[in-house]
């Protein structure tokens, strides 16, 4: 059965998203490209959410009665309804639905709307849901757990059969770099004109109060991200320590994936620990620092560098894929395996005011290809591709 009906050419586009990653951590990646979406679709035209009624109870229990409902409901489409504009689409518990279907069928689940007119879909991660009769777009944010599995929580068997089925069923994918779009488009054997790169919306302000967190503003280096493998912590540290600069290095962020075999390390080197920040602390001790440390072993995007650029901090990043692209010339690369290298350069960093001035002008100029109404518009391109009034889409699937 073919669900997808046409989209009137020159009207105002009818906009959806998932609402799920609004309600995740304010400071996480997805959080923040979510949000920036959001802001882009209401600039661009009639925009509502699609939620399922459960956002922000991940976690709650579920009795066996329950996980039967939802396995049975996974046997046939599953309607959303639309109570009222503001309220936008509402289902019944459809992202957890979905995973159960998906794992049970292979297939993305599909979710019928009520009576109105047709319009975009965006989904803002890899989730295994078709709205029927919309024009369906996936953001697919890396490549990471396909690439490199030893870096990842996720079961890269499983997140291969689920993007392949996204891939066959998107009218439209779209990812956050040229890099990850590279690397998505090849892990995939996808034509790279089927992935669209559009970047991201980063639009960091400074709410909270100077010197946030106890700490002297211009007087430490920062990292800001979880607690994991594939940010390089231990590396990190190790060359902080190694460099012999005495200026602090803090690092914010929640313990995540395997954050117990790098925390020894943060510690033994004396490295200062912040928990998880609100936005507003976060922002403020971003803007106070000397300058921001990110060398990274993979990342589809790297918020933390136009963050820091949008406040005038200098950064140092790796060398390679996303981080570089991102940093755009502006930042002072490095090997993120070599730990002499990164040693170097931050003592380069702590002991040049000159290329610190250098590296945060630099830094304003390049935020500026992220910001909001940068981002909109490169939507709004990908959108006006998908507004055709006769004619298959050269993307349209059949469940």
């Amino acid at each position: 059965m073919n669900d997808d009906s046409a989209i009137p050419a020159g009207s105002r586009l009818t906009l959806c998203m998932d609402a799920r990653m609004l309600a995740e951590s304010a400071g996480t990646g997805v959080a923040t490209y979510a949000r920036g979406l959001r802001a882009a679709q209401r600039s661009l035209g009639d925009a509502c959410l699609l939620t399922d009624g459960f956002v922000g109870r991940m976690g709650e229990r579920r009795s066996r009665s329950e996980k039967l409902r939802r396995w049975l409901a996974t046997r046939r489409d599953v309607p959303v309804a639309a109570p009222s504009a503001a309220e936008g689409l509402v289902g019944a518990d459809i992202f957890r639905r979905a995973q159960v279907h998906f794992d049970r069928h292979g297939t993305l689940m599909r979710v019928v709307p009520p009576p109105g007119p047709a319009g975009i879909m965006h989904w803002t991660y890899p989730v295994p849901i078709r709205l029927c009769g919309w024009r369906n777009v996936y953001t697919i944010h890396d490549a990471i757990p396909l690439m490199a599995p030893d870096l990842s929580p996720i079961d890269p068997v499983r997140h291969r059969r689920l993007l392949t089925a996204i891939a066959g069923a998107a009218d439209g994918i779209v990812t956050v770099s040229a890099a990850a779009r590279a690397d998505i488009a090849a892990t995939l054997n996808l034509d790279p004109g089927r992935v669209v790169d559009c970047g991201q919306a980063v639009s960091p302000v400074v709410a909270g109060r100077a010197g946030a967190a106890g700490l002297e503003p211009g007087g430490y280096f920062l990292f800001c991200g979880s607690i994991e493998p594939r940010k390089n912590l231990i590396r990190l540290a190790a060359a902080w320590a190694a460099s012999g600069v005495t200026t602090p290095l803090v690092v914010v962020g929640g313990d995540g994936w395997r954050a117990e075999t790098i925390l020894p390390a943060l510690d033994a080197a004396g490295v200062i620990r912040l928990p998880y920040l609100p936005t507003a602390d976060l922002h403020a001790v971003q803007a106070g620092a000397r300058g921001v440390l990110f060398p990274t072993l993979a990342e589809g995007f790297g918020l933390p560098i136009i963050e820091a650029m949008g406040f005038g901090v200098p950064v140092l990043t790796s060398r390679y894929g996303a981080t570089a692209e991102v940093a755009g010339g502006a930042a002072l690369l490095v090997d993120p395996t070599d730990t002499a290298a990164i040693a170097d350069a931050i003592r380069r960093l702590d002991g040049d005011a000159p290329l610190r001035a250098t590296l945060a002008s630099a830094g304003r100029a390049r935020s500026g290809v992220y910001a909001p109404a940068a981002f909109a518009n490169r939507l709004a391109a990908l959108y006006a591709t998908m507004l055709v009034s006769d004619g298959p889409h050269p993307y349209r699937d059949v469940l």
